[in-house]
């Protein structure tokens, strides 16, 4: 059974965006409102767990800490196709 996780009562929620890591296996993690804001996962699970982890070490930066109040950061995910070589 999966494990829910609740959020805190005053939370800032953060879009993530999960990359199968081919060669290495698991996941890459990337924060679009948090630039410079990466990690990585074995499993899904892991991988959140991680980025919720990232976020919070990124947010208590001091360089950014004051800055960023929200995710404002519209996430758009798309599939486009190529024509083959």
């Amino acid at each position: 059974m999966a494990q829910v996780l609740t959020a805190p009562e005053k939370a800032i929620r953060y879009a993530v965006v999960l990359t199968p890591d081919i060669e290495g296996g698991g996941y890459s993690v990337a924060v679009p409102a948090l630039p410079g804001c990466f990690t990585h996962g074995d499993t899904v699970e892991e991988a959140l767990s991680e980025a919720r982890e990232a976020i919070s070490c990124h947010l208590d930066l001091p360089e950014t800490a004051a800055d960023i109040a929200e995710d404002r950061v519209e996430v758009i995910m798309a599939t486009v196709a190529v024509a083959a070589a």
